[in-house]
């Protein structure tokens, strides 16, 4: 597969070996009575060609196109006809499905100076209303299912390098607005590449999955992957999985999936929401590498999952946790292939002080899940002040460099001069390097030991209190793991400034699981973080499901939520804040109590 100068190269060459096998099989939700869809090597040719003529005839080629597809086969066609056309694809998520808003696609179709949108017939009129709304009349939209639009024998074979670009994938800004990463076909290449050395697929594999394909794991993972290797791929709607979980674990043993996975929260879920009934009518055992990333990966969840679904076939060395970005295409580092995920315990305070130490005797301990090994990557642990390398087991920020690596955001040259070409501190590179620029900063913190790399948490958003370095993810876990009523993966921990450093915890309650009333379940968690964590904990907002903002792949907003919070924009269902807190908020809608002490307001009962 070296031989391929672009993806586009490699796809086409796909087609003629595998013309009559599967490419993808989609599982509609039963809802609508319909069959799982087909689409063969064949049919997607051929579609893709008379797409990627429409394009081509559009004027298209070498410009960006957004896709706003539901999930289904229809997405595939439409990214593959950009392939074929030489255009540079943009997915998006769909402003019409439930939860999406037209505001954030606005801005994507602006940012990316999109000439021509694709979708399907259901959504076409909206979309095309929306572009006449936003002053685009000149943005060409074509429903890719409608008949008589392209003529698959007028396609012409584009002109395209490997430094031309493949798509833009936007952000899902869990600490900033998202932005196009610019993915070249050499990127993708690179990537699909590696993706294919650290889980050890081939044309044999059967990826299966329910990520947004508009997401990079999704679109990258399940469906460019499969495309990369000749193989297949089983995928369902994101929806479909959140409503019944039970249905991804079956499709892996009613099609043989071999690879395929989410983020934490994912089998997080699994756990919850599959009885021991359908767990008897599981079959795990194809499962060669569950991936686990795009998100913390948490030991307890690793050892929950290996355990309940063991007797479904389920291997402890199957599970796969990672690390990657869009920003380096997609992954980084992985489990070796055939090993357990390496679990750690190290000392609570050294971590707080940057250091990785082993654990000792009756003192707080903080478990850390390794994100693997990397073999196409030079990775390194940089001070993000000082631009200094950082010993062996010593916390800083991950500096990446390598093929995989785009070569920064769309339209945004002051920023990539900053991200993406960073130059270490004393000349030498670090390691006998020379110094030069090009590193990828990361914003997310780790270390590295023995080879592994541990992922700390994100720079933005570490709590520093008193000198100490306070991870929002172990408060927010430890908040969760009080109370059964308190949803896991649903709170957000995060600092506001006054006088000192005050923490903020917001946290969604569950009514049905409630076993007592808000005031006690806030005055547990002041406590909980007093004791755990030796730090005032002052200010706790419970909320409804649904308030605590998260990105596309799971991850907590904690930025914007920071925000919200501030702005006044919560509702909670019951808060308690300290004084100084309170005359932080922008939209106080409640006075101090009159003790002058923080102020406990109950919005309105829980039902």
């Amino acid at each position: 597969m070296t031989d391929f100068r672009t993806f586009t190269e490699l796809v086409l060459a796909q087609m003629p070996a595998s013309r009559s096998e599967d490419a993808f099989i989609f599982l509609t939700d039963d809802a609508g009575g319909t069959g799982p869809e087909h689409l063969t090597y064949a049919a997607l040719d051929a579609e893709a060609r008379r797409i990627a003529s429409w394009l081509q005839d559009a004027g298209a080629t070498g410009r960006q196109v957004l896709l706003l597809h539901p999930s289904g086969t229809g997405f595939i066609k439409a990214f593959t006809a950009c392939l074929y056309a030489g255009a540079v694809a943009v997915p998006a998520p769909l402003p019409t499905e439930q939860g999406q808003h037209f505001a954030r696609v606005s801005g994507i179709l602006r940012d990316a100076e999109a000439v021509a949108v694709l979708t399907d017939t259901a959504n076409a009129p909206e979309i095309t209303a929306w572009l006449a709304a936003e002053g685009m009349s000149g943005v060409r939209c074509l429903a890719t299912d409608a008949p008589g639009h392209g003529d698959a024998g007028a396609w012409r074979m584009p002109s395209l390098g490997p430094e031309d670009l493949a798509f833009l994938q936007y952000t899902s800004g869990s600490t900033s607005d998202p932005k196009g990463v610019m993915v070249s076909h050499r990127n993708l290449l690179a990537n699909e590449a590696a993706i294919r050395r650290s889980v050890g697929s081939s044309p044999s594999s059967v990826y299966g999955g329910w990520l947004p394909f508009y997401h990079d794991m999704g679109l990258i993972g399940h469906i460019l992957q499969p495309l990369y290797l000749g193989s297949s791929a089983v995928l369902m709607s994101p929806v479909s999985f959140l409503k019944r979980p039970h249905r991804w674990l079956k499709m892996i043993g009613d099609y043989g999936v071999t690879h395929g996975g989410g983020p934490n929260f994912a089998y997080d879920l699994c756990l919850r929401r599959i009885t021991d009934e359908q767990l008897a009518g599981l079959d795990l055992s194809s499962w060669e590498a569950a991936c686990n990333g795009a998100e913390p990966v948490r030991a307890e969840t690793i050892r929950a999952f290996t355990e309940r679904f063991a007797p479904a076939g389920f291997r402890p060395e199957a599970f796969f946790p990672c690390y990657g970005m869009a920003e380096t295409t997609l992954l980084v580092s992985g489990t070796p292939r055939g090993t357990r995920p390496v679990v750690t315990g190290v000392d609570s305070a050294g971590l707080e002080r940057g250091e990785v130490l082993a654990p000792r005797a009756g003192e707080p301990t903080r478990t850390l899940v390794s994100s693997g090994v990397f073999e196409d990557f030079d990775v390194r642990i940089v001070d993000p002040e000082t631009f200094e390398e950082r010993p062996e087991r010593t916390v800083g920020e991950i500096w990446i460099k390598g093929e995989s690596v785009a070569s920064g955001y769309w339209r945004r040259p002051d920023t990539n001069k900053e991200i993406f070409d960073a130059v270490l501190a004393g000349g030498n590179g670090g390691n006998g390097g020379t110094g030069e620029g090009g590193w990828l900063r990361t914003g997310d913190l780790g270390a590295l030991d023995g080879g592994h790399l541990y992922v700390t948490g994100r720079l933005k958003e570490v709590v520093i209190f008193a000198g100490r370095n306070l991870y929002p993810q172990d408060l927010e876990r430890a908040v969760q793991a009080s109370d059964k009523a308190l949803g896991v993966g649903s709170g957000a921990a995060f600092a506001v400034d006054s006088d000192r450093e005050h923490l903020v915890v917001v946290q969604e309650v569950r009514a049905s699981a409630l076993s007592t009333d808000l005031r006690t379940v806030a005055t547990a968690v002041q406590a909980l973080l007093g004791k755990e964590f030796n730090i005032p904990a002052g200010n706790v907002l419970l909320v409804r499901p649904g308030t605590v903002r998260k990105t596309t792949s799971g991850k907590i907003r904690r930025t914007l939520m920071r925000k919200l919070f501030l702005d006044g924009a919560l509702t909670p269902l019951y808060e308690v804040l300290e004084p100084a807190v309170r005359e932080l908020v922008a939209d106080a809608t409640e006075a101090t109590d009159a003790t002058g002490t923080a102020g406990a307001r109950p919005l309105e009962p829980v039902v």
